[in-house]
């Protein structure tokens, strides 16, 4: 794992690192108030579907550090807020109704002490499935392999190393990758600025290029394989990830190049039956029309901007988790 700590406890606080900002600052947000910490999740301050969940199991507990009367009111209040920032990835619900089942069974006498004891266990759970999952995904790869990614499925996105950048890493610690190729990924540049930054500190051989340059390293022969993350993985197997993550499925399908994606148990939704099930998340058209707050376009324009797209089944080579690479017909 790389040497900084996307999310940590810090004093009764939560410090998570700005990947806003990255790669040219490394700045934290250092915060126990909640909306901060629900603003840090809308604004992407912390994004990827299993740290989202870890931010708001802290988030949760340290509502109720200083509270004590009104609490199930409070708690309530604190549950919603953090529900509302991000709907697709269901990291976020997982955690939050872990930590209500924590709630509504607790009759101790210190019940900050207690919701915050089941933050910390989310946070180290999410740290031990991210390890087996890099270890699960190795048989993917062929020797000296080349391998595209998009958006940022590493240390930044969860509470441990990573999902599809774990999985990378690991095989490249064992000789199986030759070199990565990380898409910049419009709108929010997650790639070129977050990946890249993570794959930079780890020494791996990379490099970033435009979303649509997937096709043309296709083409000459210079990709093996691909593997993202998910933000949730419907039943059936039907896969929600960053916006161009389906458009890198049906190119693979093309080429004959086979996709993976690596997801932990807690981002598959066996209560959504289907893709079609999965509510996406549409962003501001600002994120469009402006690149961190320069104007390259006039802001009057309609946008179309969906945060997450759907991969289906039948595109997807194979699903990494903690516990098997599952593969078609997917049956968790």
């Amino acid at each position: 794992m790389n040497n900084f700590k996307t999310i940590e406890l810090v004093d009764d606080k939560l410090k998570l690192i700005n990947q806003t900002l990255l790669p040219l600052r490394e700045e934290y947000v250092i915060t126990d108030d909640l909306e901060r910490i629900s603003v840090a999740i809308e604004r992407l301050e912390v994004r990827g579907a299993p740290a989202i969940g870890v931010a708001a199991a802290y988030g949760l507990a340290l509502a109720l550090k200083n509270v004590s009367s009104d609490t199930k009111s409070n708690f309530e209040k604190a549950y919603n807020r953090l529900a509302s920032t991000r709907p697709t990835a269901v990291n976020l619900f997982y955690a939050l109704n872990e930590m209500k089942k924590t709630f509504d069974s607790y009759n101790g006498d210190d019940l900050y002490k207690t919701l915050l004891q089941r933050a910390v266990e989310i946070h180290e759970e999410d740290r031990v499935l991210c390890d087996r999952m890099a270890q699960n995904g190795l048989n993917i790869f062929p020797k000296n392999a080349r391998v595209l990614t998009h958006c940022n499925a590493g240390q930044l996105a969860t509470g441990g190393a990573g999902t599809a950048v774990a999985v990378i890493t690991k095989a490249y610690e064992v000789g199986l990758v030759k070199h990565v190729y990380a898409d910049e990924t419009r709108p929010l540049l997650q790639g070129s600025r977050l990946t890249a930054f993570e794959l930079d500190k780890s020494g791996i051989p990379f490099s970033i290029q435009p979303d649509l340059a997937a096709g043309v390293l296709m083409q000459q022969g210079k990709i093996d394989l691909v593997i993202t993350g998910a933000d949730r993985v419907a039943a059936n197997g039907d896969a929600a990830n960053k916006i161009g993550t389906y458009t890198l499925a049906v190119l693979c399908r093309y080429h004959n190049i086979p996709f993976y994606i690596a997801a932990p148990y807690t981002t598959i939704d066996r209560e959504c039956a289907t893709g079609k099930d999965i509510k996406i998340e549409m962003r501001a058209s600002s994120e469009v029309t402006s690149v961190h707050g320069v104007q390259i376009t006039k802001p009057e324009y309609d946008v179309f901007s969906p945060a997450f797209d759907v991969t289906p089944n039948d595109l997807i080579h194979g699903i990494i988790t903690e516990e098997k690479l599952f593969t078609p017909p997917y049956e968790f």
